[in-house]
């Protein structure tokens, strides 16, 4: 997994309260036997006046300058809310978004999100309506290991995370990377049982 340390790139303004994950990829749009484009369906719904054929709609955020393919979403409250589908995460990434802004997410879409290296990042919902209303084509500038956000008016904003979800993204390490990190002691603990119980090996 890309590890996230620093990103800079255009914010995009998504701000709308309880964006479930059906309407971040929509059911129909999950018919792929891997993650790779599935982008495509990424908010289809928004994003398409004519889904079937991909006909743009002109009015939505991310067909318009300069925030196609902008790798930061400016959101807003509760965003990933709705059903566990991981199929949501995997559209962002496949999209090129690195990072989610937001009041607050769904809790699962949250946890999908660090591991599969996207930084869901929780700022006051006054600091992202700020954001919101100065995003153009300055970019953000986001520092994980400093835990800040620095915009494009100098202004500096600091967030926090939880000390393993940040290790995941700035190791880039998946849930299986991070029981790997144990492995010596898991290795130990294996022979030290096979030792003390031989009878369960033979």
């Amino acid at each position: 997994m890309e590890k996230f340390i620093r990103l800079t790139g255009i914010a995009a303004p998504l701000f709308r309260a309880n964006v479930d994950t059906d309407a971040i990829i929509p059911s129909r749009e999950m018919k792929r036997v891997s993650k790779e484009g599935l982008g495509e369906g990424m908010f289809a719904d928004w994003r398409y006046s004519d889904v079937a054929n991909r006909v743009e709609n002109p009015d939505f955020v991310l067909n318009r300058a300069p925030f196609r393919q902008a790798p930061i979403l400016l959101a807003g409250a509760n965003f990933g809310c709705g059903s566990s589908r991981e199929h949501a995460v995997w559209a962002l990434k496949d999209y090129g978004v690195r990072c989610v802004i937001a009041p607050s997410f769904g809790a699962i879409f949250q946890g999908n999100c660090v591991r599969n290296g996207i930084l869901p990042l929780v700022l006051p919902e006054p600091e992202v309506a700020s954001l919101v209303e100065a995003a153009g084509p300055a970019p953000l500038a986001i520092d994980l290991d400093g835990q800040t956000v620095h915009s494009a008016d100098g202004r500096t904003l600091s967030f926090s995370i939880a000390p393993a979800d940040r290790e995941m993204l700035l190791e880039g390490l998946d849930a299986i990377g991070v029981t790997l990190k144990r492995l010596p002691a898991i290795t130990e603990f294996e022979g030290a049982y096979r030792t003390r119980h031989p009878w369960m090996f033979a």
